[in-house]
């Protein structure tokens, strides 16, 4: 067995505030975090990754290496998926984003971008509310998580990619070149968990054979139980240990 996507985590100010946000939004369920003043929200289904709240105090420089993208079933649906998350704190932002677009860009109330895509997007068909994850990355680090977590590509051109759970649900995607350069940690990170019985070292083994690297830090981000790493672009991830 390999690793799961435990949790998609999200660095903020205040972290029982955001989750709150997000829980308004997409209607998950708020749940206390291990560690104190940490957050949670999981999916109603209890299926997928579960969204975590860590505390953190970094200035926000630039766009985040990643977004979500939120699906609308028809043009009502969108508008009130964008008045709700309004109404929860957030607000309309201009990433060069052109007036033709359907897509609405929003950002939380800690600055962290998303997107409500307008209805009708094939890429995103039956993938769920949360349509995708859309990444900042190149080609071999879409190659380097589809290995990872043993999910498939389901897009591989022009050096984009994105892979998708088996189960299905939500893509993570990566654009391409350009890249922005990586300035100070991601507010959004990966938690991968271990099912039961897994030989923890083994598979730390096999993701730096993929072209993960290890933090000299055995507990990653001063967070016990967990091992800080990145992958081929640089980007924090953690595992869980057992």
């Amino acid at each position: 067995m390999t690793s799961q996507l435990f949790a998609i985590c999200f660095r903020a100010t205040q972290p029982s505030d955001l989750a709150g946000f997000w829980s308004g939004v997409l209607g998950w369920e708020v749940a206390g975090g291990p560690e104190e003043e940490a957050a949670a929200i999981l999916p109603p289904d209890g299926s997928g990754f579960r969204i975590r709240f860590l505390p953190g105090q970094e200035p926000k420089t630039g766009q985040n290496r990643a977004h979500f993208d939120l699906t609308s079933a028809s043009p009502e649906d969108q508008r009130r998926t964008v008045a709700r998350a309004l109404e929860h704190g957030g607000r309309h932002i201009d990433v060069g984003q052109l007036p033709e677009e359907g897509h609405v860009v929003l950002a939380d109330p800690d600055g962290n971008e998303f997107c409500v895509i307008e209805p009708g997007n094939k890429f995103l068909a039956d993938t769920g509310f949360i349509g995708a994850l859309a990444c900042d990355g190149t080609q071999e680090v879409g190659y380097f998580w589809s290995e990872a977590l043993r999910w498939p590509l389901v897009w591989d051109q022009d050096e984009e990619t994105a892979i998708q759970s088996p189960d299905g649900g939500t893509k993570i995607t990566w654009g391409g070149p350009p890249v922005a350069p990586k300035t100070g940690a991601n507010r959004l990170s990966f938690e991968l968990a271990l099912p039961s019985g897994t030989d923890w070292q083994a598979e730390v083994g096999r993701l730096l054979s993929l072209g993960a690297t290890r933090s000299e830090a055995e507990e990653g981000d001063g967070e016990r139980g967990r091992v800080l790493m990145f992958d081929p672009d640089g980007n924090e991830f953690f595992v869980q240990r057992p």
